[in-house]
This record gives structure tokens, sequence and C-alpha cells, in this order.
């Protein structure tokens, strides 16, 4: 790794972690936090939890697994040409999704819906609450006991209500201030990500056109390119080649906007990042551009009435299993049974929270169906 920049994220300017512990051999604090993340347990259920498309509707989609690799691959570029600390992005970026429920948003509304009386539920939150409490792995501590500045990472936003329940990871929404640069990093190679690649989805279902993509510019000023560059390419190869290509303009525009903020905005160090506006950023044009390609994705790709259909089916599976378990908390297994004891609502969205798309429709079916005898 090249030299980092004095106002990356460093273990020397970390805050460190809620339980002390002795300096990891040959790794770094970061490099322990991102493979604590991959070894855990939520970490392998994102194989079978959904992106866009559930994950018995074929094995090449996005899942949150694939995902948040594509998301720490595209961070760890970007972190790399800035000088940033690499294994803190990564690290964010794998973690990033831990707590989403299945069925992806679908599934995250209705649980919140249901849970709009106990103090609501989002994924984001869910995400810290599964890394500071739920994973069970390690004889001193609960959850995975992660440095602060991935815990900060981890959380992307937060009302300030609920901001002022989370102790020192918290503080930041209430003061006004701003996560360490690679945290920012990690946000927006979310978005890079999760905007192209379902694009390549959407196509790969048949749920959008090309035809209907030409009129985004993003997408139709790539297309274009590469039609004129190999016009006898075949139709898979082009929209990789297209997807690629815009892949490539968001990093690249990403990169030179933030060099030019850090030029502006000068840190000299982790402390000055928290007090300056947002540095990784987005030029103007490209924010617009972005824009417009969210807008086509949410009108054409997830209010389609394929998607539809499904997100009405998990908000029914859902919410089955969140008044079945409220009115009887026999149902559930016995290490949310103990936690039901103290907060019942809280330890039901926890272990429906837990669930790959493909358990919850078991569950509901062990649950539901009368024919269904399997215990």
């Amino acid at each position: 790794m090249a030299e980092l920049a004095p106002y990356a994220a460093a273990e020397h300017n970390s805050r460190g972690r809620r339980v002390a512990e002795e300096a990891p051999f040959a790794r770094s604090a970061f490099q322990r936090d991102r493979d604590r993340i991959i070894h855990s347990t939520a970490f392998r259920r994102l194989e079978y939890k959904t992106q866009v498309f559930v994950n018995h509707e074929g094995d090449l989609f996005r899942t949150r697994l694939t995902h948040s690799i594509e998301v720490a691959q595209i961070g760890r570029s970007i972190a790399r040409c800035l000088h940033l600390n690499e294994d803190l992005v990564e690290a964010i970026s794998l973690a990033h999704d831990l707590g989403h429920t299945p069925f992806g948003h679908a599934g995250q509304d209705a649980l919140n819906t249901c849970m709009k009386d106990y103090g609501g539920f989002e994924h984001n939150l869910q995400s810290l609450r599964v890394v500071d409490v739920l994973e069970e792995r390690y004889a001193a501590f609960d959850g995975l006991n992660l440095c602060f500045e991935t815990r900060e990472g981890i959380l992307k936003h937060c009302s300030p209500e609920r901001a002022a329940t989370l102790g020192e990871v918290g503080e930041r929404f209430l003061n006004d201030q701003r996560p360490a640069l690679e945290a920012q990093i990690a946000n927006l190679a979310d978005e890079i990500a999760y905007n192209n690649h379902d694009v390549d989805d959407g196509l790969r279902s048949g749920l959008i056109t090309l035809e209907q993509l030409a009129s985004v510019r993003l997408f139709a000023m790539h297309l274009d390119a590469v039609r004129q560059a190999y016009p006898e390419l075949a139709e898979r190869r082009l929209v990789h080649e297209t997807v690629r290509r815009m892949i490539n303009t968001l990093v690249s525009d990403l990169i030179r906007e933030t060099q030019k903020n850090i030029r502006q905005y000068a840190p000299r160090d982790l402390g000055a990042v928290r007090n300056a506006p947002p540095i990784v950023a987005f030029t103007a044009e490209m924010i617009e551009q972005s824009r417009e390609l969210k807008a086509f994705l949410r009108t054409h790709l997830y209010r389609h009435y394929r998607v539809m259909r499904m997100s009405a089916k998990a908000h029914r599976i859902i919410s089955d299993l969140f008044q079945a378990f409220i009115e009887d908390r026999r149902l559930l297994p016995p290490q949310f049974r103990l936690q039901a004891e103290s907060d019942g609502p809280r330890a039901v969205a926890d272990y429906i929270a837990g669930m790959t798309d493909r358990y919850a429709i078991r569950e509901h079916r062990r649950i539901f169906a009368v024919e269904e005898i399997q215990i």
C-alpha cells in the first residue's frame, strides 16, 4: 500500500475498539475488522439475500453478497488513487449491508411498518447492531468489536433522536460532522455499484430494454460509443462493455472532484476532515446524470409489475411472520425467545432481519401452510 495521506484514517489516529484488544500480528487493525466481517454469520447470509431479484429467480443476478464485494472493489480503487486507507474502505463496504432484511428494500419497508410502534426498523442501524451486538463468536465481547472508524462508516445516516442513543458513534449526527474520507468513499462506491449493476440485472431479466435506456444520457453516451467501435458486438457483451464504461466514468469523475475538494479544503488531519463539508463527491453534472439514471430505474425497473408482485409477496411474508411471532413467542427459536423476554418486538425484528430470502419463505410455509409438516 502506498503511503497514506496525513488526513487518512490510520491506526495511529483511530479511536480504537470498545473493548481493548492486543494489536494483531502481521496485519493492521482494519484488516482484522475486514477478516472478522468476512468470517461472520451475517456475511455468509448475504449470499441468499435479494438485491433486486429474489434468489430463486435466477443464478446470475446480484445478491447482497456479490453487491458488497463489488462495492469493496470500486471503493478500494478510489481509495488507492487518493492515498487513503484501502483496508478500512473494504471493511466498511463488506459490512454495510449486514443488517439488510430478506427481499431487499421491500423487506425493509415491511419490517419498518411492523415496527412503527416499537422504534421502527432501518437496515443501516441494523448493520451496526449486527457488528456491535448480534454476532456471537468471541469469548470476550458481543458482536465483532470493530474499530470506531469502521463502525461509523457502517452508520451512513441516522436521525438525531436515534443518534443520541448510540454514544460516540452517533455524535457526528448531533454535531454536524462528517465521517472519515474512507467512509465517504464507501458510501458513494455503494451508489455506483447498485445503479450500474441494477442496469445490468434489469437488462438480463428482460424487464428493461436497450431502447428504453437510450433515453438516459449516461447510458446512451457509452452505448453509442461501444456500438460505433464494435458494430457487430453481441448484445450481452455490448451491455457489459457499456456498463463497464459507465462505472469508469463515474469513478473517474468522483476521483477528480474529490481531488479538487481536497485542494480547496486542505485538511491537515482526520479531525479537519470531520469538520469540513463533504469532500468525496461527484461533479454537479455527474450528479444530474446519476439522478436521471436513478429516476429511470425507479420508474421502469423497481416499479415494474413483476418486481412489484414480488414486493407484495415479500411484504405479506414478513408481516405474517412478525404478527405470528408477536402473538406467540413460543414460535421463536430459543435464543430469540430468551431475548424476547426483555424486548419482544426487537427480538422478532432481529430474527426476521437475519433471514435469507429462501429461509423466510420456508419459515412462512412451516407456520402457515396447512399441508406443511416439517418442523
